[in-house]
C-alpha cells in the first residue's frame, strides 16, 4: 500500500518518547496530526496549532471511539500493552489505510540469532497473561498483540500491520536505561561493565522507530510485522566506548564478572541492558520497503546531547556507585 502526503495521522500516545518523535516525523512528511492520550504528561505541541490534540482513555472503548470518528488515514498505535486493546483498536480502524501497532522485540519466544520475522516463534500468552500488567507477561502479550493484527488483516481485510522494535533509547527516554550508561561515563573515570563487555542486546534510535513507522505505514503489507533496530550492533562495552567519545571522555572501562561483582552483592543483571544471550533482530524485511536508520554513532551523540540537558540520571536503574567502588577494589588486588 501507499499513503501520500497530506493524509491525516492519528497517533495515540504521541507526548512521551515514541510518540512525540512519530509527530515530528508524520508532520515532516506533509501529514495532518492528531494524537489521542489521556494528557496525564506534559504536552509537548500544546502551543503548535498544527497538531491537534483529542484527550481520552485508549482503555475506553467509548473514548477510542470518538477518536475514530476524526476518521484518519492512518492510525499509529504506541501504547497498546494488552491484546484486547489492539482488538479493539482494528475494530475501531477498520477501514483506515494504515494502522500500525507498536509491539516489540520482547514478543519473540525463542532465542534465535538473529531473530527473523516469519521464522523464529512467539511467546504463547495466557489469558491471565493477556490481562496482566507485570513486565514478566510483557513480552506474551506483546506477542499476542501480533496475533490479533494478524487475525484482523486475515479474517477480516483490515490494513493493519506490526512494528517490533528492540530496546530504543534517544531523548526524553523516561526509562533512563541508556541515560544510566551516559551518567557512569560523565561522573565517573572508571566504568564497571558487567561481565567480559560483549553481551549483545540490540537497541535502536527513537528517530529510527518513528521513521520506520511512517514507511511501515505508507509501504508495509497488512497482516505483516516488521523488525527494526540499530544497522550496526554494539556490544556493550562498544556502546559504553561510544558514550565516551561522544563526551570527549577519557574513560577506563573495567569488566567485572559473577564472582567480583558478588564481593559487593551486585549481579550480573542489576545492570541495566546486559543480556546473557544475544538478542538480535533481523532488519532486512523492513530494509527492503525503504527504511534508513539513522546511524548508531549519531544516535548515541544525540542521546548524549539531550541527557546533558536533562535532569535524568538513571541511576536508580543499576547498582550504587558505592558498591561499584568496593568492586573495583578488589579487581585492583588481583
Amino acid at each position: 500500500m501507499s499513503t501520500e502526503t497530506g493524509d491525516s495521522v492519528l497517533i495515540i500516545g504521541g507526548t512521551r518518547f515514541i510518540g512525540r518523535f512519530a509527530v515530528e516525523e508524520f508532520r515532516e512528511h506533509g501529514y495532518d496530526v492528531t494524537i489521542f492520550n489521556r494528557g496525564n504528561h506534559e504536552n509537548p505541541f500544546a502551543d503548535d496549532p498544527d497538531v491537534e490534540h483529542i484527550e481520552g482513555d485508549r482503555t475506553d472503548d467509548g473514548d477510542l471511539a470518538d477518536a475514530a470518528a476524526a476518521d484518519p488515514d492512518v492510525v499509529i498505535d504506541c501504547v497498546a500493552y494488552k491484546p484486547k486493546e489492539v482488538r479493539t483498536a482494528t475494530r475501531l480502524f477498520d477501514d483506515v489505510d494504515a494502522y500500525v501497532y507498536v509491539s516489540s522485540g520482547a514478543a519473540y519466544g525463542d532465542e534465535d540469532v538473529p531473530k527473523r520475522e516469519d521464522e523464529t516463534t512467539l511467546h504463547e500468552c495466557t489469558e491471565e497473561q493477556a490481562r496482566d500488567d507485570s513486565h514478566e507477561t510483557y513480552g506474551p502479550r506483546k506477542a499476542e498483540g501480533d496475533r490479533a493484527v494478524f487475525e484482523a488483516a486475515a479474517e477480516r481485510g483490515v490494513n493493519a500491520m506490526s512494528l517490533r522494535p528492540p530496546v530504543v533509547y534517544g531523548p526524553h527516554d523516561y526509562t533512563e536505561r541508556f541515560d544510566y550508561w551516559i551518567d557512569r561515563v560523565n561522573e565517573h573515570d572508571r566504568v564497571i561493565v558487567p561481565g567480559d563487555g560483549t553481551n549483545l542486546w540490540h537497541r535502536v534510535y527513537v528517530e529510527s522507530v518513528a521513521r520506520a513507522l511512517r514507511v511501515v505505514a505508507e509501504e508495509g503489507e497488512p497482516g505483516e510485522a516488521y523488525n527494526t533496530g540499530d544497522r550496526r550492533l554494539l556490544t556493550l562495552e562498544e556502546a559504553v566506548e561510544t558514550v565516551a567519545d561522544a563526551l570527549d571522555a577519557d574513560v577506563e572501562v573495567v569488566t567485572a564478572g559473577e564472582r567480583e561483582l558478588a564481593t559487593a552483592g551486585i549481579e550480573l543483571e542489576d545492570f541495566p541492558l546486559y543480556r546473557d544471550y544475544p538478542h538480535v533482530m533481523s532488519t532486512e524485511k523492513l530494509s527492503r520497503l525503504g527504511w534508513e536508520p539513522v546511524s548508531v554513532e549519531a544516535g548515541i551523540e544525540r542521546a548524549v546531547e539531550d541527557h546533558l540537558e536533562s535532569d535524568r540520571t538513571g541511576r536508580e536503574n543499576g547498582p550504587d556507585r558505592d558498591a561499584e567502588e568496593r568492586v573495583l577494589g578488589v579487581l585492583d588486588t588481583l
